[in-house]
């Protein structure tokens, strides 16, 4: 599956950007959440997240890259999220937080930054949705795919099999054709594509063909 990353969308004309992405072959629409706090940048908070959610026809995966993700679950099942996906750095008490997304109605995510090994997820990987592993570090768009995370799929994806757990696993960063085959041929199943998608010159010919990897 593909989600576009709506952080490289050009927010002064999100009607036009919406308008192709509703007709695209997208699964989902990934919205990237920052505080300032957990990563050194800031994105967009509620107000925005519900004007984006209207444009919408994709269901959405929200990516909270903040503190106290579990503060928020409410404001996120209020957008109609599909999926909420919570940063396993962030939570003290990881197994509570997955289960209060579950009971709001979600799929719960966890997400791995790219020095968090992928062991760290071993009690927790079969009650999970969908795991997404990092291959930039969180905060920017357009950073440079980091190779390891191939490693991680494929471990992860052992992982998986071992326990009957049934997540999905999704990485975000760096994504475009060439990597986005390593990652797939790895073992996952979405990928997340920003400035590669919004900064092609025919972004649904960009989708389609990462879809058919």
């Amino acid at each position: 599956m593909i989600a576009p990353s709506l952080l490289s969308a050009d927010f002064s004309n999100l009607s036009r950007e919406f308008d192709w992405l509703n007709q695209s072959c997208a699964d989902w629409i990934h919205l990237d959440v920052m505080d300032g706090v957990f990563v050194p940048n800031i994105s967009f908070g509620f107000p925005v997240l519900k004007h984006l959610a209207r444009l919408s026809q994709k269901p959405l995966d929200v990516h909270l890259m903040i503190v106290q993700p579990e503060k928020f679950i409410r404001e996120v099942k209020d957008l109609g999220a599909l999926v909420m996906n919570v940063h396993y750095e962030a939570c003290t008490h990881l197994h509570r937080v997955v289960y209060q997304i579950k009971e709001a109605g979600m799929m719960a995510g966890v997400t791995l930054n790219p020095s968090t090994p992928v062991a760290a997820l071993q009690d927790i990987v079969a009650d999970v949705d969908l795991v997404l592993l990092m291959s930039v570090n969180p905060g920017f768009g357009g950073q440079k795919f980091i190779p390891h995370t191939v490693e991680k799929v494929k471990q992860l994806r052992r992982m998986i099999e071992e326990t009957e757990s049934r997540a999905l696993i999704e990485v975000d960063g760096g994504v475009n054709l060439e990597t986005g085959k390593l990652l797939r041929d790895a073992g996952a199943d979405v990928l997340v594509a920003g400035n590669y998608v919004f900064g092609a010159d025919n972004p649904m010919e960009t989708c389609r063909r990462l879809r058919a990897l």
